[in-house]
């Protein structure tokens, strides 16, 4: 029988649809299109949520262009040809923009690659000395800074790390190094930025007061001092961000090594 709609289930004003049907993939633009509408014509409905296979791209695609947004992953959820693979859930929402370049563009921004984002900050003091934190939750230093939020630029994320962790609003000069992360331990690949804080004034290192938190103690060591106690693929970052520094330039790094 050829259905004109996929069937759904109603619980507290959220429609599930049931997308695992043997249907013509010719219909699945058609079938969601019109479950949406026969699931908001009750107006209590204020969700509609699909979950597939992570494998099943064709569905996938159909469902970018009824608008629905991707917005989870459950790992090894499902299984396929007798192997496990992930659970994709997508919802759209009764007032969900699902035309145009605005509707488009809120799906792609859901389910296109994103990477984080990470500022952080030389700072060095009328010695050269380079100021490194001690953390509590990873046994190598880092520069002062952080992962920016959702939003954020650089600079004003950097801002707010830095306040965040010792307590001193600081000012952020030219960028130094863009350095591309490789996945590492836990995380996916990253982008780091280095900012050049300058030399900070002996009146502003007595005011750094680390949070206790996430910061346990401040450094002040030697360039080859601080670079000992970082993780090895940060330990070239730190050399090139002090390199840009004396070079005037800006330099970009791979993993801590210099590409350009």
């Amino acid at each position: 029988m050829i259905r004109d709609a996929l069937p759904f289930t109603v619980v507290d004003g959220v429609a599930v649809l049931d997308f695992s049907g043997d249907n013509a993939r010719e219909r699945y633009d058609l079938l969601l299109v019109t479950s949406c509408a026969l699931a908001f014509e009750d107006a209590t409905v204020r969700r509609v949520e699909v979950a597939i296979a992570a494998t099943a791209s064709v569905r996938r695609r159909a469902l970018h262009r009824a608008g629905f947004r991707l917005e989870g992953t459950a790992r090894e959820r499902r299984l396929d040809g007798g192997l496990p693979v992930d659970e994709l859930q997508y919802g759209r929402l009764r007032d969900d923009d699902t035309s145009g370049r605005l509707g488009f563009t809120a799906v792609m921004n859901t389910v296109t690659p994103r990477k984080r984002l990470i500022s952080h900050l030389l700072l060095t003091d009328s010695s050269g000395r380079v100021c490194i934190l001690e953390t509590t939750f990873k046994p190598d230093f880092e520069l002062p800074g952080g992962i920016l939020e959702v939003g954020e630029s650089p600079r004003v994320g950097l801002i707010r790390e830095v306040e965040e962790e010792l307590d001193h609003t600081v000012s952020v000069g030219r960028l130094l190094v863009v350095d591309w992360l490789a996945p590492y331990l836990g995380w996916e690949d990253a982008v780091e930025l280095i900012f050049d804080g300058c030399e900070l004034a002996d009146f502003s290192i007595a005011r750094l007061r680390p949070d206790g938190r996430e910061i346990r103690a401040v450094h002040w060591l030697p360039p080859e001092a601080a670079t000992a106690t970082m993780a090895p693929f940060a330990q070239g970052r730190l050399r090139g961000a002090l390199a840009a520094r004396d070079e005037g330039r800006t330099l970009y790094l791979e993993a801590g090594v210099q590409i350009s």
